[in-house]
């Protein structure tokens, strides 16, 4: 497999990535109580637009910060059941200039095809759309993993989720994701979307053949159906974020054995599914 935008090459090895890469200076003006004040720099998040296409074929176009777009555009695919796995995938062409992402495959799902243009209509921000028709095979297999977590391991992660936010500190502009396990920090990612940053943990678990049995996403966007399916489909046990959870995320989630947790912060959590992975330090 091949990862390449025109021009230098794409790290998808790299864990985190500079704000730099995605924010962008503008004079504008503020005005508080003291009244209206003169202009000054202030850091505001890139939006960039992505034409994606499989094997020629567009597919849509994509909103986003314009950081790990080949992670993003391979998270994306897979989630939304055009790739079955690392072995369909031939390789991802980026071009930064053209705003496109040709992604080659072996095969295609014609299922998936199909079915694109009655895609559901989500909650999404950057993005929308998402496929159910994979929910019934996914309720067949619940999640088996035996990942346990002690609370204080949940709080400190979302410690380490919000030190890592460099980005939002200086946009607020961003949705914050990260893939951990119980004691480290393994991938850090973030996106004006909240789909877009899960997507792209997705696509580099994909390429790097990342194990999750041991592993939870920590996120600070809402925890939503399509949020939830995204993490069923690549394995993932356990997700937290510090918003909260809706009502059919929750029913899936205990479907499919996942823990989910919300209003994490501030040292507090909510466990909304699967207790028996949050050990020890229960009152």
């Amino acid at each position: 497999m091949i990862a390449m935008e025109k021009g230098r090459g794409t790290d998808t090895k790299s864990s985190i990535s500079s704000p730099a890469e995605h924010i962008r200076s503008v004079e504008a003006r503020t005005y508080d109580r003291l009244g209206y004040h003169d202009r000054r720099p202030h850091w505001v998040i890139q939006e960039k637009a992505y034409t994606l296409r499989l094997n020629g074929k567009e597919i849509l176009t994509l909103l986003c910060a314009g950081h790990h777009v080949d992670e993003l555009a391979v998270g994306f695919f897979h989630g939304e059941g055009f790739l079955e796995s690392l072995e369909d995938l031939v390789k991802v062409e980026v071009d930064p200039e053209a705003g496109t992402i040709d992604v080659s495959s072996r095969s295609e799902s014609a299922f998936a095809n199909r079915l694109w243009q009655k895609r559901t209509v989500t909650s999404g921000c950057g993005k929308g759309s998402l496929f159910y028709f994979a929910l019934d095979a996914l309720l067949s297999h619940p999640n088996e993993s035996s990942l346990k977590v002690r609370p204080h391991q949940i709080v400190e992660r979302v410690e380490d989720l919000n030190r890592l936010s460099e980005t939002y500190r200086h946009t607020h502009g961003v949705h914050n994701t990260a893939l951990m396990e119980p004691d480290r920090v393994v991938l850090f990612r973030d996106d004006i979307g909240r789909h877009n940053a899960v997507d792209m943990i997705a696509g580099y678990v994909l390429l790097n053949k990342v194990s999750l049995d041991d592993k939870l996403l920590l996120t600070t966007g809402r925890l939503t159906s399509e949020i939830v399916i995204k993490a069923a489909k690549i394995g993932l046990p356990m997700v937290v974020s510090r918003n909260t959870a809706s009502s059919l995320a929750i029913e899936l989630a205990r479907s499919l054995n996942i823990t989910l947790i919300g209003y994490a912060r501030a040292g507090k959590f909510t466990v909304y599914s699967g207790f028996d992975r949050v050990v020890g330090d229960v009152t």
